[in-house]
C-alpha cells in the first residue's frame, strides 16, 4: 500500500479522532508533506521512538504508542507471568501530550495482563531508571524526546537492569509492533485499570529513596559545608522534570544559596524562554547569565526537559562567562571523581571510566594518571549501563563514572541512563571543593589543560529530514566506505576504523557490537574526526578531536580539518 492510500486510510478509519482528521485534511492538497507523513513508519531503534507530534505514520501520536506499547506487552509476556507481575513503571517529562501517551501506554500494558506504575506527575529520567530497578520491575517507558524542540516526543523502552533495551529485545518489540495494525490495538479504561489495582501510581516514596540513594554519591561533603554560608549558584530546569529533584538535592546537601531561573522553573512544553531547550546552547542560558553577572555567580547549572543532560556556564579569569562542552564537563567530573577517591584512600585499584567512541581522549589520559582504566564504547549510554550491569555481575571492574560527549553522567550504580540530578549534586560540589581551594571550576579545568595537555573538539550536524535526507545519508556513508579519504588538511589518514566491519575488542576481552560509524585518524597521532548519522533525529554528526598546548592551536586544527572534510563530503 502507497503512503496516498494510507493517508486515505487514515481519514476513513473511525479510530482517527476529528482533530486528527481535519489536520491531515489541511494537508490534502500538499503531496510532498502528505508523502514525508506516510511513506513508513515511525522508526523503532535501540533508544525507541522520537519524532515530531501529529498526524500519520512517521509522526508520533497516541496510534503508534498504542502500537509500540503492544510491543512491550509482548516483550514482558515473552519472559512469563512472573515478569507480567514485576510489571512496568510508566515515566513522562512536561513535553506536549507526554501525560497523554503515558496513560496511553498504561491503558495497553493493563488491557495484556501487566501490572502498570504510573508516576503521578513529571518525572526525570533518572528517576524512571531508578524505580524500575527499587521496584523490581520488568521494564520501563519513558516518555521523552529529551532535549529536542517543542515540536518533538519520544518513547524510550527500558529492560529490569533500569538500561535501554539490548538489541534482541528491540527486535521482539519491533517484531510485535508489524504483527498488528496501528488502529487494532486493544486497551483498557484506565480509571477502571487504577480501581482494580491493575494500574498503580506512585511518587513521593520512590522520590524519597531515589533523592537518598543520590546523596550517598557525594564525594566531600565537608566542602559544601565549608563554603554553605557566602557560595552562591545559579539553576535552570529549561521548563523540564529536574526543578523538583535538583533543587531538593541541593538543598539537602547544604547549599544555602541556590538561585532559581524563575522564568524557566515552569513547566510548558512550549519551553518559551529559549529556541530549544538544549543545555549544550549557549542561548538558553541568557537569563541565567545576566543574573549572574548581577549576583556575582561563577556557575550556572542547567538541565534539560527529561533532566538526563546537565549544561554549566563558569566565569573565566577575565569575567567572561563561558558554556563548558560536555566534554570539558566530563573531564572535570572524572578527575573530580578520581582525585577525591584518592585522596581518601577509597579509589579501587580495578576502576574503571567509561566513555563512548565520539567522547574526548583526555578522559584517558585523566584516569591512567589514577592508575584506573578506560574503556570506550559506542554513542549512547544504553551501551554504558550494559557494561555497569556486567561488572556488577563478573567483578571484575569497579565503575567510577561514564559519560558523553552530549551533555550525559552517571556516577554511581543507582540508575543505568544518564542522570542530571547526581551530575548537577556532584558539579555543584565540586565547585565547592574548589572554592575551599580559592579556584574557580574554570581554573580547575585550566589546571587539567596544563598536567595533561589541551584537548578540542567540536560536533557537528547536519539535518537531513525526510525520505530524500535519508537516502543522503546512507549515500555519503556507502561512499566513504567505496572511496575512504586519504588526507584531511593536508595530514595523512594513517589509521581508519569501520565500526561496522571491523572487530574492536575491549578492555575486559568482549567485542565491541558493530554499528554504522567511521573513525579516521591522521599523521600528526593528535587529530581525529568521526563520521556518524544519528540513531534518533535526521541528522549526520561530524566528531572531530585534537590536542595542542593551547586551547586555540588545537582548535584552528578542528576547524581546519572540519572545512577540509565538508568539502569532501560535498556538505
Amino acid at each position: 500500500m502507497g503512503y496516498k492510500d494510507t493517508y486515505n486510510e487514515w481519514l476513513a478509519s473511525p479510530a482517527v479522532d476529528e482533530a486528527s482528521k481535519d489536520e491531515l485534511r489541511a494537508i490534502a492538497g500538499d503531496e510532498k508533506e502528505i508523502e514525508e507523513r506516510f511513506y513508513r513508519g515511525l522508526e523503532f531503534g535501540t533508544a525507541g521512538m522520537r519524532g515530531t507530534i501529529g498526524a500519520g505514520t512517521n509522526k508520533i501520536n497516541v496510534f503508534n504508542v498504542r502500537q509500540a506499547s503492544y510491543g512491550v506487552s509482548v516483550y514482558v509476556n515473552n519472559n512469563g507471568e512472573e515478569a507480567a507481575k514485576k510489571g512496568v513503571l510508566i515515566g513522562y517529562d512536561t513535553r506536549h501530550f507526554s501525560r497523554v501517551f503515558a496513560e496511553e501506554t498504561a491503558k495497553v500494558l493493563a488491557h495484556e495482563g501487566i501490572k502498570v506504575y504510573l508516576f503521578d506527575t513529571v518525572h526525570s529520567v533518572p528517576e524512571v531508571s531508578f524505580g524500575i530497578r527499587e521496584l523490581g520491575c520488568a521494564a520501563g517507558v519513558m516518555i521523552t524526546a529529551s532535549h529536542n524542540p517543542k515540536e518533538y516526543n519520544g518513547y524510550k523502552v527500558y529492560g529490569p537492569d533500569g538500561g535501554q533495551l539490548p538489541p534482541e529485545a528491540v527486535k521482539t518489540v519491533i517484531d510485535a509492533m508489524d504483527s498488528i495494525g496501528i488502529f487494532d490495538v486493544k486497551y483498557a479504561d484506565l480509571d477502571e485499570a487504577v480501581k482494580s489495582g491493575a494500574v498503580e501510581v506512585v511518587g513521593p516514596d520512590l522520590n524519597e529513596k531515589f533523592l537518598q540513594t543520590v546523596q550517598t554519591q557525594q564525594q566531600n561533603p565537608e566542602a559544601v559545608t565549608a563554603v554553605a554560608d557566602t557560595f552562591k549558584l545559579i539553576y535552570t530546569p529549561f521548563h523540564g522534570t529536574g526543578s523538583r529533584p535538583v533543587k531538593e538535592i541541593l538543598k539537602r546537601i547544604g547549599f544555602k544559596n541556590v538561585l532559581v531561573v524563575k522564568e524557566q522553573d515552569t513547566e510548558d512544553g512550549d519551553f518559551p524562554t529559549v529556541k530549544s531547550p538544549n543545555p549544550e546552547n549557549k542561548e538558553g542560558f541568557t537569563i541565567a547569565i545576566e543574573m549572574a553577572k548581577q549576583n556575582d555567580v561563577d556557575v550556572i547549572i542547567g538541565t534539560d526537559p527529561d533532566c538526563d543532560r546537565v549544561g554549566i556556564v563558569v566565569r573565566d579569569a577575565e569575567g567572561q562567562y563561558r558554556t563548558l562542552t560536555g566534554n570539558q564537563t566530563g573531564a572535570l567530573l572524572v578527575d573530580y571523581i578520581l582525585r577525591s577517591k584518592q585522596e581518601k584512600g577509597i579509589l579501587p585499584e580495578n576502576g574503571m571510566v567509561i566513555k563512548t567512541i565520539v567522547t574526548t581522549e583526555l578522559a584517558a589520559a585523566i584516569a591512567k594518571s589514577y592508575g584506573a582504566e578506560c574503556m570506550s564504547l559506542l554513542t549512547g549510554f544504553k551501551y554504558i549501563g550494559e557494561k555497569m550491569t556486567d561488572f556488577s555481575i563478573k567483578k571484575n571492574y569497579t565503575y567510577l563514572i561514564g559519560f558523553e560527549e552530549s551533555y550525559g553522567y552517571l556516577v554511581g550504580n543507582h540508575a543505568r541512563d544518564k542522570d542530571g540530578v547526581v551530575a548537577s549534586m556532584l558539579i555543584a560540589e565540586m565547585a565547592a571543593y574548589y572554592a575551599t581551594k580559592g579556584k574557580s571550576l574554570y581554573e580547575a579545568l585550566q589546571d587539567i589543560y596544563a598536567k595533561y595537555g589541551v584537548y578540542a573538539e567540536k560536533t557537528v550536524s547536519f539535518t537531513m529530514p525526510g525520505k530524500d535526507g535519508m537516502e543522503k545519508m546512507a549515500n555519503i556513508l556507502t561512499g566513504l566506505r567505496a572511496n575512504p579519504p586519504k588526507t584531511a588538511n593536508g595530514m595523512n589518514i594513517v589509521k581508519y576504523t569501520d565500526y561496522k566491519e571491523q572487530t574492536i575488542m575491549l578492555p575486559d576481552n568482549t567485542e565491541l557490537p558493530k554499528a554504522n560509524v567511521l573513525r579516521y585518524d591522521l599523521s600528526d597521532g593528535k587529530t581525529y574526526f568521526i563520521v556518524r548519522p544519528s540513531g534518533t533525529e535526521p541528522k549526520i554528526k561530524i566528531y572531530l578531536g585534537s590536542n595542542a598546548e593551547t586551547f586555540d592551536a588545537a582548535m584552528a586544527t578542528v576547524d581546519a580539518v572540519l572545512a577540509d572534510v565538508e568539502k569532501q563530503l560535498g556538505l
